[in-house]
């Protein structure tokens, strides 16, 4: 049997933020396949409702929220409409994140570098406080935050993303030190998976998009729910139940010297 499989989170309740579409979306699709109840949430209102009647359509429980994170109201409304619609909350899976288009670092921009830290390590950082009591109640769960690459390695024009990116793991590394005796896990995952800013980066620069590619060892860029997706179903599950202040690379190779 495959470390994630379909009974792997039955019964489970977990938000994903992000999921309208993207990796979020695709890890939704895996989640749900494995048995998850589901609260989507995203800023983008029409998307994430799609993400909730795509799924709800297989027979999946899930419910949609729209919210913006940089609304620092918005973690108590999105954990508030778990509880509301589900009665408890046992993961979290804070995917989402805004940023603007890569620039050299002595182009980004104050208002770049808030953008990058108000929905990224704050929105985390928010939703993460909001979780916990709850995780408490249902006796312990697990937090699955992201990473990047641009901000374990560097990445040029990736200043304020990657700084943003850092400190989410630093705030995973504290979490699951003090929240470890309440059975509660936290862990971070650095993908790297075709999503639509992928796919448009390989119209608009394919020579680099075939050099990133053929820097990976494994020599593809990986899905957002057969590799991404899996590794996360995993982390949320009682499969993963010793595993916790790690940060796995789902990269195809490429995050092995980082």
């Amino acid at each position: 049997m495959p470390y994630t499989h379909s009974e792997s989170l039955a019964g489970k309740v977990v938000i994903v933020t992000g999921s309208g579409r993207g990796i979020g979306r695709g890890i939704a699709r895996t989640l749900a396949r494995n048995g998850a109840r589901l609260l989507l949430t995203d800023i983008l209102a029409d998307a994430v409702a799609d993400a909730r009647d795509e799924l709800t359509s297989h027979g999946t429980e899930v419910q949609s929220v729209a919210a913006d994170l940089r609304d620092p109201d918005a973690a108590d409304t999105v954990v508030g409409a778990a509880l509301e619609h589900f009665g408890g909350l046992d993961g979290l899976v804070n995917n989402a994140m805004a940023i603007k288009p890569p620039s050299p670092f002595a182009s980004q921009t104050a208002d770049d570098f808030d953008l990058a830290s108000t929905t990224g390590p704050r929105a985390t950082f928010l939703l993460m406080k909001a979780a916990y009591p709850h995780l408490v109640t249902a006796g312990g769960g697990s937090i699955v935050n992201f990473g990047s690459g641009a901000g374990s390695a560097g990445e040029a024009g990736f200043a304020a993303y990657g700084a943003a990116k850092e400190s989410i793991r630093g705030l995973s590394r504290v979490a699951a030190l003090e929240w470890g005796p309440d059975n509660i896990r936290v862990n971070v995952v650095l993908p790297f998976a075709k999503t639509e800013g992928v796919q448009s980066w390989e119209q608009t620069d394919p020579t680099s998009f075939r050099a990133a590619v053929d820097a990976v060892p494994l020599k593809r860029i990986g899905d957002a729910e057969k590799d991404v997706g899996a590794l996360v179903s995993f982390l949320l599950s009682d499969d993963s139940t010793y595993l916790t202040a790690q940060s796995i690379h789902v990269a195809g190779g490429s995050g092995v010297y980082r």
